[in-house]
């Protein structure tokens, strides 16, 4: 062809193509230079021969083809016209194609179902997977990993909050101590000086240092002494001269009120005198029970 014999031509060198003219290979007219590109034609006609050539005459159910336009949009209860969306504005082309997908299935859905032919998935359906059980478990691990992390950077933050906060419970303990005890030292130097004749702060020092021993509120502080206590002192009595309390006095030596002659010297009658005989009964001596021995022999 003449575009080939140009392209040969076109590869050839400028000795090689002198050589060529000199045989008479190159000719005017083998090269045409076009000026203007060649016009599509639209053959109509052509182009429905070819269709009714290798078109098959199908049952629906095999060809399942379905061409409308949009649905019905609900909320402005009208289609949307294929004028009034803009190619341009992403959102709208969008939405055209679900519209017009979803009117093809509200026309499809009753024809199948009128033809029998089920369109939900079985309970059972079994698909297996595009990854393998080696990858998924992989998967699985990267997750589990990724989840422990997590758990471990917000325990971590957890505990970094509470140490921020138990410093700074702490610094304002500290801060708080210092300035009673520079408020009571500067009252004590006012004190020492004469400049203030109270004493008040000793008695805030003393409250406040039993409170931190004694803790919160919660705890009752106890009046008096106890049940033991209060017996030991009635017995033993509470304070004063202890060396010396049993003795007599004169008083006492006169005081003849708790004196009973018939228990006195076990010389009474009943039971004082019986105890008082069983008294008498003691183990003879060592002589006594030779002498007893030898008397039975």
């Amino acid at each position: 062809s003449d575009s080939e014999s140009g392209s040969e031509d076109s590869s050839l060198s400028d000795s090689e193509l002198q050589e060529a003219f000199s045989r008479g290979d190159l000719k005017p007219g083998l090269n045409v230079v076009l000026e203007e590109r060649p016009k599509r034609r639209n053959d109509t006609n052509g182009l429905k021969q070819c269709l009714s050539e290798f078109k098959q005459q199908l049952a629906w159910v095999e060809r399942l083809d379905v061409t409308l336009g949009q649905a019905v949009d609900p909320i402005s209860q009208s289609a949307s016209s294929k004028d009034g969306v803009d190619p341009e504005n992403d959102f709208q082309r969008e939405m055209s194609f679900y519209r017009q997908a979803q009117a093809a299935v509200l026309e499809a859905l009753p024809r199948l179902r009128k033809l029998q032919v089920p369109t939900r998935r079985p309970d059972d359906y079994f698909a297996e997977m595009a990854k393998s059980d080696q990858q998924m478990q992989k998967i699985r691990q990267k997750l589990k990993s990724k989840q422990e992390a997590m758990e471990r950077s917000e325990k971590a933050k957890q505990l970094r909050a509470m140490r921020k906060y138990g410093k700074k419970v702490q610094t304002e303990i500290l801060q708080k101590r210092q300035k009673e005890k520079k408020n009571m030292l500067n009252a004590v130097k006012k004190y020492q000086k004469g400049l203030s004749d109270k004493l008040d702060f000793l008695d805030e020092e003393q409250t406040s240092s039993q409170g931190n021993k004694k803790g919160s509120g919660s705890q009752q502080i106890k009046k008096g002494p106890n049940a033991k206590r209060r017996y030991k002192n009635q017995k033993f009595g509470f304070g004063g001269k202890k060396k010396g309390s049993k003795w007599n006095t004169k008083e006492s030596f006169n005081d003849v009120s708790s004196f009973r002659p018939s228990v006195a010297h076990n010389k009474g009658a009943g039971k004082a005198g019986k105890r008082g005989k069983k008294a008498l009964n003691k183990r003879p001596g060592k002589r006594a029970r030779q002498k007893m021995k030898n008397r039975a022999r």
